[in-house]
């Protein structure tokens, strides 16, 4: 990544009399751009396309940024790097984050990337709703026994022996007919559209289950010694979200810039997905913005989290989030 400054003011005097000298005017050296270490949690795709879209586009220049997008992967470990200092603010997960929080972890949310979570379980078209999949086999993620199979079986009775490694390539899912497979609504279903399968998408936010999706978060340290870098990043980052929604194609060359191997195909089915469910938009944000978070928001969360025994009741959980900054910056859905 180039390293961008900020635009240079020019000052221009009129034409000098011959008997009058005019006084010489220095431009002031144009001020480095700060430079700020964003790390992905998967590899560049739509998901992440507002990002991409304030780079391309210039935002973050504007906003006096020099932004590095790293990209994520499965083998990072986000959390370690961020307060480890190899990023600044990272891309992280509520439940993770919240987990932290109890282990006393340095970090903090400082804003959501969407209001409606994109994921759920994916099954065949007939199945209509979660309590049509009890007693039926579900294919999960390992990561998906502490985070939303603990709802799944309080909400819905759903028990562990319905739950079963969700392997490569979806086939586990493809040759049972019965059967459901956790992912996302903008991944998933792709991959069955690619095998002529038909199916639906059951979103679990419609169901009631309460976290954002990919909030921003920053270590406490960082906050405290970067304040005033903070609203007009997260301005820069919401107005890139609502140029993308707009017209992603500046976000969409980088994106395939920095991850070859995404399509055409995966970038507009994930884009339609994400304005069909309105998950930029939905809820709060109508009023409050975008990137928008409540405390009744991440309440939920949190009490969700020790029902199921994921989280000490004890826990100082308001220490998971800030909304100081996000409360300020107003992009408002068009």
């Amino acid at each position: 990544m180039k390293t961008g400054v900020l635009s240079r003011r020019r000052m221009l005097t009129g034409a000098a009399s011959a008997a009058v000298a005019a006084p010489i005017l220095r431009a002031r050296p144009a001020r480095a751009a700060t430079k700020l270490r964003f790390l992905m949690n998967w590899f560049a795709e739509a998901e992440h396309g507002g990002f991409y879209q304030a780079k391309a586009t210039g935002l973050y220049k504007k906003a006096g940024f020099d932004v590095e997008l790293m990209q994520g992967g499965p083998q990072l470990n986000a959390v370690q790097l961020l307060l480890g200092g190899e990023a600044d603010v990272i891309l992280g997960y509520d439940l993770q984050l919240l987990s932290g929080i109890e282990k006393a972890l340095p970090m903090r949310a400082i804003a959501a990337s969407f209001q409606t979570d994109l994921q759920g379980l994916m099954t065949r078209p007939n199945v209509k709703s979660f309590a049509e999949l009890k007693g039926r086999k579900v294919y999960i993620a390992n990561s998906g026994y502490t985070t939303y199979w603990p709802w799944l079986k309080k909400k819905f009775g759903f028990t562990d022996e319905m739950a079963a490694p969700k392997g490569v390539g979806l086939q586990t899912f493809f040759a049972d007919p019965t059967s459901a497979a956790a992912g996302y609504i903008t991944a998933e279903p792709y991959y069955a559209k690619q095998r002529n399968e038909d199916v639906n998408f059951l979103l679990f936010s419609n169901d009631g289950w309460p976290t954002y999706t990919n909030p921003l978060v920053a270590s406490t340290d960082y906050l405290a010694k970067h304040k005033d870098l903070i609203r007009p990043f997260l301005k820069a980052s919401m107005e890139g979200w609502k140029s993308y929604m707009a017209d992603p194609t500046p976000g969409n060359n980088l994106i395939k810039q920095m991850n070859p191997k995404m399509d055409d195909g995966q970038i507009d089915f994930s884009l339609a997905r994400m304005r069909e469910i309105k998950t930029l938009e939905s809820g709060d944000a109508a009023k409050l913005g975008l990137g928008c978070m409540t405390e009744e928001r991440w309440r939920k969360t949190r009490d969700f989290m020790v029902e199921v025994n994921l989280l000490k009741p004890e826990t100082d959980w308001k220490q998971a989030f800030t909304t100081e900054f996000i409360d300020d910056v107003h992009v408002m859905p068009s």
